[in-house]
């Protein structure tokens, strides 16, 4: 069996930056869960894969490891941007890394990303193949806004 770490997207908005936070957890279909952030090792045997999960009607306050990047504006046209870039190795057992980012614009959240991973992938004795990244992205107009990336690793209740 594939072990799978999903990446998802979602904006929001609401009167605070906060509920706009939490709108785009609900629209990124990881909302009612506490967010446990992890460090951006992609353990051995994985593989990520892009979508939405079905975890919003599921596990109320479950805890969710993810790799969380977000950014949240609350000044009439601003715009909030966040994204993930991920590598992996080019032979099996294969294992990566992710990168988070987030800003005021796409170029430059992009730009952060290829600049990371490629910094990173340069002290590493593995062989990295291609930069991938999923970004998103959200303007202000009026009410606050937040926009996020997340990399699920894995849900688990608390008993």
């Amino acid at each position: 069996m594939k072990k799978n770490i999903v990446v998802t997207v979602g904006t929001g908005t609401g009167n605070t930056e906060l509920s706009a936070f939490d709108a785009a957890l609900f629209n990124a279909g990881i909302a009612n869960h506490n967010l446990i952030p992890l460090s951006s090792v992609i353990p051995e045997g994985f593989r990520v894969t892009l979508g939405k999960p079905s975890l919003n009607k599921k596990g109320y306050g479950d805890r969710l490891y993810v790799v969380l990047a977000q950014h949240r504006q609350s000044q009439f046209g601003d715009e909030a941007w966040a994204g993930l870039g991920w590598i992996t190795t080019t032979k099996a057992p294969y294992k990566g890394l992710f990168v988070e980012h987030h800003g005021d614009s796409k170029e430059f959240v992009e730009r952060a990303i290829k600049q990371s991973l490629t910094d990173m992938r340069a002290y590493r004795s593995e062989k990295f193949g291609k930069i991938h990244m999923k970004l998103s992205g959200i303007r202000c107009d009026g009410s606050s806004v937040c926009a996020l990336v997340s990399a699920i690793y894995k849900s688990e209740g608390w008993e």
